[in-house]
């Protein structure tokens, strides 16, 4: 084969692959307004993307039964029919009712990409079996990473350059003006092949002695495309919970997913078989660390689970690739590899956060890579120690019982922030668990022992008495903390609100919305600034803490997406956790859905402070932070009104983007910045900011607090977040992040 006609295939799965992955953050960014930023989001919007490439790959399958020149006709004219839907723009569904969000987000992505996803998605077998149809061409696996790695440029060009480069309407007229040469380029293919089309294609006749697919292999098949696809999911939802909510960390685990494709499909790759080497240990000693539910050493432990994926996923994958059929049954082997990975993401995305109340599908699935990879044993150490058949098994367990009590001198060592000790423990556990490779069942229970003395008997405590709840938008457990004298809701690593137990002091703001909080000092003198019988709106529920600064003549209205939350807060729910509410503000109306959403179609003018404070653990809730939003927030405010942004976040700098929001809304800014910790007093340093249209109330405000306690915030020359451009990289606190 010429060397041309090789790079048209290449640059058509390139261009196919990249135009795929960059849809997808396309699309979740039009939705934004409409869903949030959960991590559960994410998962939905990948399920739907791994079902419509199944069906793609489906049609691809069926469609090789055809004359190669037929199959060109037909996809091309598919490829036609689907560009009739661009430019891209959101399907017109009416919002999710509370609880009903796993079922309308996928159902808001399949109708507003749906048909263009399934026809680019079906070219890439495709193209690779068109390539196959010349006998020179050769094995077109490799096909498979040039894809790959189309998608995983088209995922990184997304944030970096698309994304603060162009409004979201000319990203879509981009990605269709793409689409268009896409299909030049599929035409460009069919006519490379355009002799070699006959009643029976080529790549059938290369395959007419090939041995016939079992059964057996093609389950095999999906267990290997199944269990890193759930993996890549669950690692999403893991870090971004119990680990480290940090801003852009959802789609580091697909970037890597789709790599691992580049190392695996490739004979030459040595990484990939550097990877597949390691990968037993690797998984042994990162994977110890999953039923971890504790934010600690949380960029050791968030490195360790990106790295056990990018080496347990090549590993599988290479598995796939080494096992791969003649190319006669190419586009059958990547019908199979897509309904794994569907059934991974159907396990991760859907069913887990119904049956699970924390992220068990998470070390599931790592002891499911576990069953996969110990298959093989790494050297016959029974038989170089002369152990007789007889009593190998007695071998096994005995290794078994020092894994067991290892396991819990590392729960005490972990107990006692014995770092060291620690360490060499999972270390000692790693190795005895590599030798028990070649016996499934007893290699996954070494790996169980690790992870239950690493962190997992305080999972499963917690689990077993009913401390968590999950929802579609995050996991929520109440920690008691006897020698304060508190409880606390916290959300993965953030705290949500902290409640003093003792009756006395049950009512005494606390966290960030302290006395000294800037949104404390704003709603104790909402009076003195808005005038009596002040109406106030809360966006964002928490525990109810801000309730307690309600006056008897003062109407609270709280909004929450999320009715789990609710629950906290309500008397005999969840043994009436916390109770500001039902002690300060009893009466006041809970209003569920999108905030932005549930203010827009109410009155105008309803409230004279309205406290936007929504955010998802340390995910910003973009939506809920653009130009579009302050109007509506500006709306929802009456004349005088103030709004008071909570914006305290470990990983980005806000204040200038409220700044440039507050100059383009007009609106007058000040900064309370309550930095000090409290010992003992139940407080968390926060950051917020008041904005109004009036001077006057501003300064109402300033002066009922302490001198100083309110500055001017400094006005910025940077360009406000929008529903079009609304990029958090030049924002990024790196020294925090890393």
């Amino acid at each position: 084969m010429t060397r041309p006609r090789r790079l048209l295939f290449v640059a058509t799965i390139f261009a196919g692959s990249f135009l795929l992955f960059m849809v997808q953050p396309l699309v979740a960014r039009m939705a934004l307004p409409r869903l949030g930023g959960a991590p559960a989001v994410w998962n939905s919007a990948m399920l739907v993307y791994q079902t419509l490439l199944l069906a793609g790959y489906l049609y691809a399958h069926l469609l090789g039964r055809l004359s190669l020149r037929r199959q060109a006709l037909v996809h091309v004219a598919v490829l036609l029919v689907a560009g009739l839907t661009l430019p891209i723009a959101l399907a017109p569904l009416a919002p999710a009712a509370p609880g009903w969000e796993a079922a309308w987000v996928p159902l808001l992505f399949l109708l507003t990409i749906g048909p263009v996803f399934f026809a680019v998605s079906a070219q890439a077998p495709l193209i690779q079996r068109w390539y196959a149809a010349d006998p020179a061409a050769g094995d077109p696996y490799w096909l498979y990473a040039a894809s790959n790695l189309g998608s995983f440029a088209g995922l990184l060009a997304y944030p970096l350059l698309v994304e603060p480069s162009l409004r979201l309407a000319d990203q879509s007229i981009g990605w269709s003006l793409g689409y268009g040469v896409l299909i030049v380029l599929v035409a460009l293919a069919a006519l490379a092949r355009w002799q070699a089309a006959g009643p029976a294609a080529a790549v059938s006749a290369q395959g007419a002695g090939a041995e016939p697919i079992g059964i057996r292999r093609i389950a095999g098949w999906l267990a290997l495309a199944a269990v890193p696809s759930g993996l890549m999911l669950s690692t999403t939802t893991h870090l971004t919970t119990d680990i480290v909510a940090m801003p852009l960390l959802w789609v580091i685990p697909l970037g890597i997913y789709l790599l691992s494709f580049v190392f695996a499909f490739n004979e030459r790759s040595h990484m990939g078989q550097v990877f597949a080497r390691i990968a037993p240990f690797t998984l042994v000693l990162a994977g110890g660390l999953a039923m971890v539910s504790r934010g600690t050493d949380v960029i050791a432990m968030a490195s360790a689970a990106l790295l056990m994926l990018l080496v347990v996923a090549v590993a599988l994958h290479r598995r796939l690739y080494e096992d791969r059929p003649d190319p006669a049954h190419l586009t059958l082997f990547y019908l199979v590899m897509s309904a794994g990975g569907a059934l991974g993401g159907l396990f991760t995305a859907l069913i887990a956060p119904v049956v699970f109340d924390w992220v068990w599908e998470h070390p599931l699935l790592v002891l499911g890579a576990g069953a996969l990879l110990s298959g093989r044993p790494l050297f016959d150490w029974l038989g170089r120690l002369g152990i007789p058949p007889l009593y190998r098994r007695s071998a096994i367990l005995l290794v078994l019982l020092v894994v067991a009590v290892l396991s819990g001198l590392l729960y005490q060592a972990v107990l006692d922030q014995n770092t060291l000790l620690v360490a060499g423990l999972m270390v000692a556990i790693a190795g005895l668990s590599l030798l028990l490779m070649g016996h499934r069942i007893a290699f996954v229970v070494a790996m169980l022992a690790l992870m239950l003395g690493r962190g997992g008997y305080e999972t499963v405590t917690s689990s077993w008495e009913g401390a968590r709840q999950r929802s579609f938008f995050g996991i929520y457990i109440v920690r008691e903390n006897e020698a304060a004298g508190m409880r606390g809701l916290t959300h993965g690593t953030t705290l949500h609100g902290l409640q003093f137990a003792d009756a006395a002091r049950e009512r005494e703001p606390t966290s960030y919305y302290t006395r000294s909080s800037g949104v404390g000092m704003a709603l104790a003198q909402a009076d003195r600034v808005a005038g009596p019988g002040a109406r106030v709106g809360v966006v964002g529920l928490g525990v109810g803490t801000l309730a307690c600064y309600r006056q008897a003549d003062q109407a609270y209205e709280f909004f929450e997406i999320d009715p789990v939350v609710a629950s906290y807060s309500r008397p005999g729910s969840q043994g009436g956790s916390f109770t500001f509410l039902a002690r300060c503000a009893p009466d006041a109306p809970i209003r569920f859905g999108d905030a932005r959403l549930v203010l827009a179609d109410g009155p105008p003018a309803r409230f004279d402070m309205l406290v936007i404070d929504a955010f998802s653990s340390d995910s910003i809730p973009v939506h809920l932070m653009t130009r579009e939003a302050f109007a509506v927030y500006r709306r929802a405010l009456a004349p005088g009104g103030v709004l008071l942004v909570h914006i305290s976040n470990r990983y980005i700098g806000l204040k200038p983007v409220v700044a440039a929001l507050a100059r383009e809304s007009g609106l007058r800014a000040l900064l309370r910045e309550d930095l000090e910790k409290r010992q003992g007093a139940g407080s968390s340093p926060s950051v917020w900011v008041a904005m109004s249209a009036d001077p006057l109330a501003l300064e109402r405000l300033s002066a009922g607090s302490p001198s100083g306690a309110w500055e001017v915030l400094p006005p910025t020359p940077d360009r406000a977040w929008s529903d079009d451009f609304a990029s958090i990289l030049p924002y990024m606190l790196w020294d925090k992040v890393l």
